[in-house]
């Protein structure tokens, strides 16, 4: 389990679901992430940073 820091940008969002590409490698295929674990203003586009277990926006 990684606990970061990573960073991510918001790929998608389907419903209770974000899908985030990690910025370093993005040809890695996408996270799914439940959008209760983010910061509830995030959209498509946003940047996030990861670190021990919780988002934030960058």
């Amino acid at each position: 389990m990684n606990l970061g820091p990573m960073e991510y940008t918001v790929a998608r969002i389907d419903g209770d679901y974000a899908y985030l590409r990690q910025v370093d490698q993005p040809q890695e295929e996408e996270k799914c992430v439940a959008r209760a674990l983010l910061p509830p203003e995030i959209a498509e586009g946003s940047k996030l940073h990861y670190e021990m277990m919780e988002y934030s926006l960058a």
